[in-house]
């Protein structure tokens, strides 16, 4: 994940095709905020976040689920409340 600062006006990234544009006086516009002025540190972390979109796009590809069910069953799902010790037969018996 690579956010750069072109120039002092323009952030960009080579993991996503969003941006972000300085407006002037500190502040920054990204692609997919519209209406938004952040800081810069804002504006990175907008970036970021888009870098990671396209993680997850490419991971939940492989699964089978769309980048908004993995991150929805990720959120909400709990993780098991003990680890697996005696194999995948382990994980069926939590319920009982």
């Amino acid at each position: 994940m690579a956010v750069q600062v072109v120039g002092r006006a323009l952030m960009t990234s080579d993991q996503t095709p969003h941006q972000a544009r300085c407006v002037g006086q500190g502040g920054w516009v990204v692609s997919f905020l519209p209406g938004r002025t952040l800081t810069l540190e804002q504006a990175t972390a907008a970036l970021q976040a888009a870098e990671a979109v396209s993680t997850v796009s490419a991971l939940a590809g492989r699964v089978g689920l769309t980048p908004m069910e993995t991150v929805g069953l990720a959120i909400q799902e709990p993780p098991w409340s003990e680890p697996c010790e005696s194999g995948v037969g382990r994980l069926w018996r939590r319920g009982r």
